[in-house]
């Protein structure tokens, strides 16, 4: 296979825009976890697809938001905006239902970048009639110079393709930089601790997911089995008790939907065992940030 092009693409938008499921499903697999709530992803994320003759590096990002109360927001936002001065491609993702003034924040970000735009405007499934998209990229044509403006489904799939092929002609001419199978910069550790907090995300309402982070403390592989011991960090000590629930229910809930799909991820039977511990204030302590891997 001869690669004659290569770079990095941005997904960027404001949180809860469908990022994560765009790169999941341009990759074809799971390679950033997803949810209904804003936020989920808190990482760079490398999602690497190996064409006939491209290598496109798609890179997942934090949703940018205006409000930088805690280190972890400020974390999240640098993480994003560091992305779009590195990548050779930005695509910019807004939803199809609503414009936001987070969504004109990260245009005004874009004003500054020099690299070529695309806008895809997500979630065209949820428009009862297509015609109502057209306002919406009038409006957004008067204000920035876009490559290519494309609407898309990401959840169902509609125009992704015709998205990367779009794409693949903005890259710039280079040599394959990973091997042709590999999908994802980040190692099984990291994606199982990431599995672990979907499931809490999906477990908790309210604020609670925002301040939980997962901590793999142990990881052993054998032949027959992987055997994980995770730490799931909370701020206050009410939220531990929320997070283990009744009885230790919610906790045995996490682990075990946790412990399928990394049996899915790991090819193997999985020994999962979760500690839920209290650091205080650790999304708003710089040191703390850097001690859980957040840098």
């Amino acid at each position: 296979m001869t690669i004659l092009k290569s770079g990095f693409v941005a997904i960027i938008g404001r949180p809860n825009v469908g990022k994560s499921t765009l790169l999941n499903c341009l990759i074809g697999e799971k390679v950033s976890i997803t949810s209904p709530k804003p936020q989920t992803t808190r990482w760079q994320i490398l999602g690497i697809k190996t064409l006939k003759n491209a290598q496109i590096i798609y890179v997942d990002t934090p949703g940018m938001h205006k409000a930088e109360s805690r280190a972890m927001n400020r974390y999240m936002n640098r993480i994003a905006a560091s992305v779009v001065q590195d990548a050779d491609v930005i695509v910019f993702m807004v939803d199809a239902t609503s414009w936001r003034q987070e969504d004109e924040m990260v245009l005004t970000k874009l004003q500054e970048s020099t690299k070529p735009v695309i806008l895809v405007i997500n979630k065209i499934d949820l428009l009862e009639n297509k015609a109502d998209l057209l306002p919406l990229i009038a409006k957004l044509k008067d204000k920035f110079n876009f490559a290519h403006i494309m609407p898309i489904s990401a959840i169902k799939a509609e125009h992704t393709h015709e998205l990367e092929e779009e794409i693949a002609k903005l890259l710039p001419e280079g040599p394959q930089l990973f091997p042709e199978d590999q999908v994802t910069d980040k190692n099984i550790r990291f994606q199982a601790a990431e599995i672990i907090r979907e499931k809490l995300i999906m477990a908790t309402e309210e604020e609670l997911p925002y301040a939980t982070t997962v901590e793999i403390e142990q990881f052993e592989q054998s032949e027959k089995l992987t055997e994980i011991g995770a730490v799931i960090w909370v701020e206050r000590p009410g939220q531990k008790v929320i997070i283990i629930g009744k009885g230790g229910a919610r906790l045995k809930k996490v682990g075990i939907q946790a412990r399928r799909d990394i049996e899915k991820l790991v090819n193997q039977k999985v020994f999962l065992r979760l500690w839920v511990k209290i650091k205080e204030n650790w999304t708003d302590d710089d040191k703390a940030l850097r001690g859980l891997g957040y840098e």
